[in-house]
């Protein structure tokens, strides 16, 4: 118990973290940042159940006011913004990103890399292009249109959770709980 609470707060740091990488806006309001990597990650080397919840944990810490997010954004306001889809689905993609790798055995990392495609970006982007739709008053394939100025950067970010994951299991196996 105490093992997971240490690394559900770990990841949760990790992604607020990567959120001091700087972020680069779209025009349309809302960053690219490395902190999906983080989401990535959490589900890869922690596992569904795990990875989730240090998303969980970000997010209730973004809420109650730190300012943790790209930019040195947090509070409720961002609830209101054109990124709450993004926020609140990072649970959801954290989760499909472990639940898979927790089950698809096989090279660690093409396993990882995959995963972090299906769960850190498909899953990831139905709910950011449901919450665009609804801030920006756009439609959901108008604001599907937005969303594809993230996939080639958001294909490196899957691609180095994947090869993170596989450098991490062979240097520390018993550290990627998804495996374990």
């Amino acid at each position: 118990m105490e093992r997971t609470l240490t690394l559900v707060a770990l990841f949760a740091a990790l992604i607020a973290g990567l959120g001091l990488i700087p972020k680069f806006t779209l025009a349309f309001g809302v960053p690219i940042t490395a902190q999906t990597l983080g989401v990535m990650l959490a589900g890869t080397v922690l596992g569904a159940k795990r990875g989730a919840l240090a998303c969980l944990l970000f997010i209730a810490l973004v809420a109650l006011g730190l300012p943790l997010l790209a930019g040195g954004r947090g509070g409720l306001g961002v609830f209101a913004s054109p990124t709450v889809g993004f926020l609140v689905g990072w649970p959801a993609a954290a989760f499909v990103t472990g639940f898979i790798v927790e089950r698809w055995r096989g090279n660690l990392a093409l396993v990882s890399s995959i995963a972090s495609v299906i769960g850190g970006i498909l899953v990831l982007y139905v709910f950011g292009v449901i919450g665009m739709s609804v801030t920006l008053g756009k439609t959901l394939p108008e604001a599907a249109l937005l969303v594809t100025a993230f996939i080639p950067g958001d294909v490196i970010k899957a691609v180095l959770a994947g090869l993170i994951t596989s450098a991490l299991a062979r240097s520390r196996p018993a550290s990627v709980l998804s495996r374990g």
